[in-house]
């Protein structure tokens, strides 16, 4: 394949779209049911897309926590999103979000390409690879609708197909995946030392790292709720809310703690007030015979 410059589709999928548009073998990530409950809608799968990413994630910001102005004995929490450009992780937040905007992108690139109206069932991952790298991963099924009215632009979700269904029956449809995410720092300080020692505490909060996740989870739903309002839709469903906590130590007997939070969903539209959803997910009538 020729060198790829990172603009337009990727050389392997101009070759999956070749096969695609030569009538090769199609492929959808949606379970039976799924397939089903699109096609009930008035949307039919037409084949696998694929988008992305390998970012390099070298500089991660100002990582110490001592430095969020805490005095003796206390300390502050420092979330990425505090709207300072270099705050805390500010710097390692914006790589994510550019590594899965750039695999989000090129999947709906692709299902452009194939003249597709939405992506479902999005599956979104990350894998470590070597010296800092990760690759940032977005898969659906691509969608085209049977109306003569068409979306100007591919939307995206997560939603499985009975539930994009029972969405759209409801007089809601989804715009585009949205995701939050924050990082936040906090130091080890006096009080969070005595309150997480064995030692001393017994079975106690530990006050310092209740703060941290909380201000962790806060702040990434303060961003998810940015790109639900950015992608001019009404309200969002929520699919996953994952919060990772460890330790690092700067420096000799100095500890901090992080908090990573993610929240991922699909921001909805109302298009209309209608019809309320079925209550079961996908109802198939048996057939009897005359």
């Amino acid at each position: 394949m020729a060198d790829w410059d990172g603009r337009g589709l990727p050389p392997a999928a101009s070759a999956r779209l070749a096969r695609f548009k030569a009538g090769g073998v199609r492929t959808s990530l949606l379970a039976v049911n799924g397939a089903v409950g699109a096609e009930s809608v008035g949307f039919t799968p037409i084949g696998e897309v694929m988008g992305g990413a390998v970012q390099h994630l070298g500089w991660r910001g100002y990582g110490c926590g001592m430095y969020g102005g805490g005095s003796f004995g206390t300390a502050r929490t420092v979330t990425s999103g505090q709207g300072r450009g270099y705050a805390g992780y500010a710097p390692y937040v914006k790589a994510l979000y550019h590594g899965y905007d750039s695999a989000l992108r090129r999947m709906v690139a692709e299902a452009q390409a194939m003249d597709a109206d939405g992506v479902l069932g999005v599956r979104l991952s990350v894998d470590h690879l070597d010296q800092g790298n990760r690759e940032f991963v977005a898969l659906g099924t691509a969608v085209r609708a049977s109306s003569r009215r068409r979306p100007r632009r591919p939307f995206t979700t997560d939603l499985a197909g009975q539930d994009f269904a029972k969405l759209l029956y409801a007089g809601w449809v989804p715009a585009s995946i949205a995701i939050g995410i924050s990082v936040a720092i906090r130091h080890d300080d006096w009080r969070t030392r005595q309150q997480s020692s064995s030692l001393f505490s017994g079975n106690v909060e530990v006050t310092g790292y209740t703060e941290l996740v909380q201000f962790a989870r806060a702040d990434a739903r303060q961003r998810f709720g940015e790109r639900i309002q950015r992608a001019g839709a009404d309200g969002a469903i929520v699919s996953s809310m994952g919060l990772d906590l460890r330790a690092i130590e700067p420096s000799d007997n100095h500890r901090d703690h992080l908090a990573e939070a993610t929240v991922i969903g699909s921001a909805i539209a109302r298009f209309h007030r209608g019809r309320s959803a079925p209550t079961d997910a996908l109802t198939i009538l048996p057939l009897r015979r005359a």
